[in-house]
């Protein structure tokens, strides 16, 4: 069985059956959630060094920081191929 990938920016990508949630990163409740990810070992950082604009909720607990939006993210999720191309930015 074929696994389906989606990228998240920069060129890093995560498996998009294993993804619960895509959520903005702005508010106060989810800089917690990073931050006690973070603290716990549980988050993986695909920023590349850019701002944290959305968080992706895995089934295994894991927070995925990117520095692509949530919108461009749901979209790229809803696909039935590959998502974005290696150096989209948006």
């Amino acid at each position: 069985m074929p696994v389906s990938v989606m990228n998240i920016g920069f060129g890093n990508y995560v498996v998009k059956e294993k993804v619960v949630a895509v959520v903005s990163a702005d508010s106060a409740p989810m800089r917690r959630a990073i931050q006690e990810a973070r603290r716990v070992g549980q988050l993986v950082d695909a920023t590349q060094g850019r701002r944290t604009r959305s968080a992706i909720f895995t089934d295994g607990r894991q927070i995925i920081i990117s520095g692509l939006n949530q919108e461009t993210l749901a979209r790229r999720l809803g696909d039935s191929h590959v998502s974005g191309e290696p150096g989209d930015v948006d």
